[in-house]
């Protein structure tokens, strides 16, 4: 089968629907597929398209259905899609009815849509390759935050969070994430002489991220809205612990008995949190084992097995309609 994979991030971009689009890619050749990966829809015939994001993609989607009607076509609809864009942007809103099939990345992705709609919608969790565990540091408390400075991630809560902590806290704060405007390039600037437990890195490759995380104590996910993070998965691959904020898509991946969440945009609640991982070893073990027992959901194979189910349920409805 011929399949069309768009996704709006172009290829030189290291967020988290480009890393999904081109895992994705490899996983459905690895089934027999062949595959083109594309930002916006070509125009070239193909058997059935997947189109990461309900709104930015909205016009390969409009396009595609209209020159093959009666070919599937899958929608995957990323956090802004399902907390935002779906309830007020008529773009996205047609990518739903237009698409044969939909894709959330979380369970809890399916009580943000109709219930007209869930018939229709698979539960795909992203997945990431284990890594071997790494010694921490010794001498300090590492916490990684892992994330583009975008206002729907509130990228610096972590490091507010530090005007909480004692004097006798061992924590620091590694940063990774690109400044996407010079206003919060700044921002992140001014927040490393403010607290100087706070290091931004910017920037880094996907290779340079996992190592990171994988020797920090703890991670922490900040976001206002969340699909379904790569990040969460790749801290659960690698064995690290997370702290997050309670948002839909967070609960969706680390489970709702999750000890680990504080109230969004709330650095005082989250400093309490980072203070007890760093100073309650029985709270950290339970943080570590909640984490260890969602692991299995974030398995290559689990995802490979989610889209080969994808393509076949695609198939199906296409049958169906003819």
């Amino acid at each position: 089968m011929k399949i069309i994979l768009i996704t709006p991030a172009a290829a030189h971009s290291r967020n988290g629907n480009r890393n999904t689009a081109q895992r994705w890619a490899s996983f459905l050749r690895q089934l027999g597929h062949r595959v083109a990966l594309q930002v916006s829809w070509d125009g070239s015939t193909a058997d059935l398209m997947i189109a990461l994001h309900a709104r930015r993609s909205h016009d390969s989607i409009r396009r595609f259905a209209a020159a093959f009607p009666g070919r599937p076509l899958a929608v995957v609809l990323t956090g802004t899609d399902l907390y935002r864009d779906i309830r007020t942007d008529a773009d996205a809103q047609e990518s739903l009815r237009l698409a044969t099939r939909l894709v959330v990345l979380q369970d809890m992705g399916l009580s943000e849509l109709p219930q007209e709609l869930r018939a229709k919608t698979s539960v795909i969790y992203q997945s990431a390759q284990p890594v071997a565990p790494q010694q921490p540091p010794r001498r300090h408390f590492e916490v990684c935050v892992i994330g583009h400075l975008r206002e729907e991630k509130d990228p610096f809560r972590t490091a507010l969070a530090l005007r909480f902590l004692p004097p006798s806290s061992r924590i620091r704060v590694t940063h990774i994430g690109r400044a996407l405007n010079a206003a919060t390039a700044k921002r992140a600037h001014g927040l490393m002489q403010e607290f100087p437990r706070y290091r931004w890195l910017g920037d880094a490759p996907h290779w340079g991220v996992r190592r990171r995380l994988a020797r920090a104590h703890l991670m922490v996910i900040s976001s206002r809205m969340e699909g379904g993070a790569n990040v969460v998965c790749e801290a659960l691959a690698a064995g690290v612990p997370v702290i997050a904020s309670r948002v839909s898509g967070n609960v969706g991946m680390l489970g709702e008995d999750y000890a680990g969440y504080y109230p969004v945009e709330n650095e005082g609640a989250l400093a309490q949190l980072l203070s007890r991982a760093e100073q309650e070893p029985e709270f950290y073990a339970l943080l570590r084992q909640q984490c260890a027992a969602r692991r299995t959901l974030v398995l290559p194979q689990a995802e490979r097995s989610g889209l080969e189910k994808l393509v076949a349920d695609c198939n199906k409805a296409q049958k169906c309609d003819n």
